[in-house]
């Protein structure tokens, strides 16, 4: 496994895998890698010849400093962790090697509407920190294939958009959550819960899951849910931040032509903001 640090060496290592007629599949990822990563590594080799991971922690997607200045950073076990799922190149730049300019001078990918709204507005920026960061990744490994998590729902919706506005010949492939045992969605964020926390933290997806059935019984009153979701949430310990029921595809409120349903869920447990999000068909 080659690791890179700089752009020269990523760009010789990806011209070497061209000249080869080799497939390439993409990776990025912010590092402190879990099962979760792992399972995208290993669906992005079911696509290509080769495999290209990053680990960059991009300062442009956070909205707290406190949140850069913690994440947690653990290089050498997630270079461990996937020379063990055999792949092929390892990008970990520094801020100054992505952002040779400074963030205040760097230029900006944005993409409007689906940027926005619900976690876009909760936290304004992230997206485009997401969506600039990427791009220039894209631009950087110029893979044919990229593997996203779809525990990031949001996301992923916006980079689809993204892909498509700019014409870029890259296929994103949306890769269904990982979770632990008892339902948890797999988050390097869960190393930051205590033990109580982790024993109550499972609690989010239980709500989902109870959300989901009303929803599939029959139930349409959105905000009766929401009102009854956060009330189950509060009484086990959460703080909410979020409770949406939107349009899967539009990420807008249902309407009468919606075919499926995505409940996205942010919530405090501590000082831990947990996510979760789960698709339902609103057609029998």
């Amino acid at each position: 496994m080659h690791v890179a640090n700089d752009i020269a060496s990523l760009r010789q290592a990806i011209q070497s895998f061209r000249l080869a007629g080799d497939r390439i599949a993409f990776v990025p990822t912010m590092g402190n890698l879990h099962e979760g990563h792992l399972t995208l590594v290993r669906e992005a080799r079911r696509h290509a010849d080769r495999v290209v991971v990053s680990i960059f922690v991009n300062p442009l997607q956070f909205d707290r400093a406190e949140d850069l200045a913690t994440y947690p950073r653990t290089l050498e076990a997630d270079c461990q962790l996937l020379q063990g799922e055999g792949v092929d190149l390892v990008f970990t730049p520094s801020p100054e090697i992505m952002y040779p300019k400074g963030l205040a001078a760097q230029t900006f990918v944005e993409v409007p509407g689906l940027s926005d709204l619900l976690e876009g507005a909760l936290r304004p920026g992230h997206f485009r920190g997401v969506a600039t960061v990427v791009t220039k990744l894209f631009n950087l490994v110029q893979p044919d294939v990229a593997c996203f998590g779809q525990k990031d729902y949001q996301q992923l919706a916006m980079l689809r958009q993204m892909v498509a506005d700019l014409a870029l010949p890259i296929e994103l492939i949306g890769v269904p959550t990982v979770r632990a045992a008892d339902g948890l969605a797999l988050s390097s964020r869960n190393n930051r819960l205590t033990p109580t926390e982790r024993e109550v933290a499972p609690t989010l997806a239980k709500v989902m899951g109870w959300i989901a059935s009303q929803i599939e019984q029959g139930e349409r009153d959105w905000t009766a849910l929401q009102q009854q979701a956060s009330l189950q949430l509060t009484a086990a310990g959460f703080k909410p931040d979020a409770i949406d029921l939107v349009d899967a595809t539009s990420l807008q409120a249902p309407g009468e032509q919606s075919q499926s349903l995505v409940i996205l869920l942010a919530a405090y447990l501590g000082t831990v903001r947990l996510i979760d999000n789960q698709v339902v068909n609103l057609r029998p």
